[in-house]
């Protein structure tokens, strides 16, 4: 029963990252490429920005789901690259897979090979 249990929970898991993967890749890549910067900062220089600022999880993902559902000069971490490539527009995302994409982007270190690496 135990076996059960954590294959269970091991594959829940698996479900989920795979799920903010997929939003995250399906949402963000079009303009934040994960390593270079184009049209939009890399996710290397946006998940570092806000690591930086927002150490703790819970800190990290409520900022910026909250900031990306409704992109602020104001309130930017990243103010060089406002300037460079104009403020985030808003998006037609609600604010429940904001946090799924923001969690991904918290457990997910661009620098190194990961599953949908670009």
């Amino acid at each position: 029963m135990k076996i059960l249990l954590l294959i269970s929970l091991y594959s829940i898991t698996l479900l989920a990252n795979n799920y903010q993967s997929l939003l995250f890749h399906g949402n963000c890549t079009t303009c934040h490429f994960e390593t270079k910067t184009v049209s939009a900062p890399s996710m290397i220089m946006v998940r570092d920005s806000y690591i930086k600022a927002f150490p703790d999880k819970k800190e990290f993902v409520s900022y910026m789901s909250t900031w990306v559902h409704h992109p602020n000069k104001d309130t930017s971490l990243m103010d060089q690259s406002i300037k460079k490539h104009g403020l985030m527009p808003e998006l037609a995302i609600d604010l429940d897979t904001l946090r799924e994409i923001s969690t991904y982007i918290y457990n997910t270190d661009f620098k190194k090979s990961h599953k949908g690496h670009k």
